[in-house]
């Protein structure tokens, strides 16, 4: 009886001990105060890995988020003088809108050249060029004094964008069925990446900038772009018939794509790491564009076939809200001013820009511009560097 009452007296020394030790560990899940008595241990946040990017690429602010740049009026040194300015390519007029956002009202109307589809600004956000894609040239414009340069030759420049690291122009040559990998300053041709897909159109890269993802609007495809090889790497066809992919943007927490789909009248959420089958969300007649606001929050989509902007909330992964604009309209490519408080889309059938507030969803104006508005380009726009279209900024 007497070793018995030892042995137990022994072991409970013994777990005290183990317990004390584990307590100093740190793995207690309360510490005491000055006073005695005792609280909850705060939880130390997720430890952010560090990005390891495409060499060249300036180094990513937040792991957990992409935009982490495009914060309201953080404006880079390069264009925190350039005048606030809406620049609008009417494909059917030849010519480039200028609109003043604080009074809505056209203060200039550049002549360019045959058929401009976007205003894209630059990777060193120096110059806007605007894609003459029939006139088979690029027009810059300076944007400090909002006028237009020398035409630059460029076969069929649908749509530009540029390498996270800033080394090459990618240039969307849709009907020549080319990704055309160009100097980024004289757009002198380095690469040419023939595709098998029809329409490539829109994209975006991924967070470590080592791939893109792009969309072929007249096969219903998609494409995986190696940015360092400039060479297609995966290739799918959309599960949906008579798919017409368009803009292409990443969740802010670079796990996800979203390719807008204007005849499956939704997004396509893609994982582009794996490149498997995306799933659809439904959001409106015509999804078009895809614009982040400025706190990463959200995402506003337009629905050029019913007139309307949808918009969804990552951090709820869901669709929250539907403005509808008044009298309808066809609101297509745009951008968010540099404070985030007013989404700017082009009416690409009616021949207007809509000015959207993004609190309400109230329409602010609606200006006529001329024929066919498409990729309008709201300038400046906070961010460190371009990734092109009508400004993709990181």
């Amino acid at each position: 009886m007497h070793l018995m009452r030892h042995h137990l007296v022994k072991a409970t020394l013994i777990a005290g001990a183990a317990l004390a030790t584990l307590a100093a560990c740190g793995t207690e899940t309360r510490e005491r105060t000055g006073s005695g008595d005792t609280k909850a241990a705060v939880p130390a946040p997720p430890e952010k890995r560090p990005v390891q990017g495409l060499p060249g690429m300036p180094p990513v602010l937040d792991p957990q988020d992409v935009y982490a740049a495009d914060r309201p009026n953080k404006l880079s040194p390069v264009v925190k003088d350039f005048p606030s300015r809406v620049y609008v390519p009417n494909t059917e007029s030849d010519t480039v809108s200028v609109i003043d956002p604080k009074t809505y009202e056209i203060i200039d109307t550049i002549p360019v050249g045959r058929q401009p589809q976007h205003v894209v600004p630059s990777w060193d956000m120096k110059t806007l060029w605007v894609n003459n894609n029939r006139g088979h040239t690029l027009t810059p414009i300076d944007p400090k004094t909002g006028k237009a340069g020398k035409e630059v030759e460029v076969h069929d420049p649908y749509n530009l964008y540029f390498t996270p690291n800033g080394k090459y122009a990618v240039v969307m040559a849709s009907l020549d069925r080319e990704l055309v990998f160009r100097d980024p300053h004289t757009m002198k041709e380095v690469k040419t990446e023939p595709v098998s897909c029809f329409g490539v159109n829109h994209a975006d890269f991924s967070a470590d900038g080592k791939y893109f993802i792009v969309s072929c609007e007249f096969s219903g495809e998609l494409l995986k772009v190696d940015t360092e090889k400039m060479k297609v790497v995966g290739q799918q066809k959309l599960p949906f018939t008579g798919a017409m992919p368009q803009d292409v943007k990443i969740s802010p927490d670079g796990k996800k794509f979203y390719i807008a789909d204007m005849m499956a009248d939704g997004m396509w959420v893609l994982d582009g790491k794996t490149f498997g089958k995306p799933k659809l969300l439904p959001t409106g007649k015509g999804c078009h564009g895809l614009y982040i606001s400025r706190d990463s929050r959200e995402m506003y989509v337009s629905n050029r076939g019913e007139g309307s902007v949808s918009v969804f909330d990552f951090t709820r992964n869901k669709l929250t809200k539907k403005w509808h604009l008044p009298d309808g309209g066809s609101p297509d490519m745009g951008g968010v001013s540099a404070d985030g408080k007013v989404l700017w889309l082009s009416g690409r059938y009616d021949g207007e820009v809509y000015a959207i507030d993004t609190r309400t969803g109230t329409q602010l104006a609606r200006i006529p511009v001329g024929s066919g508005p498409h990729g309008l380009a709201v300038y400046p726009q906070p961010g460190r560097y371009s990734l092109g279209h009508t400004g993709i900024f990181r």
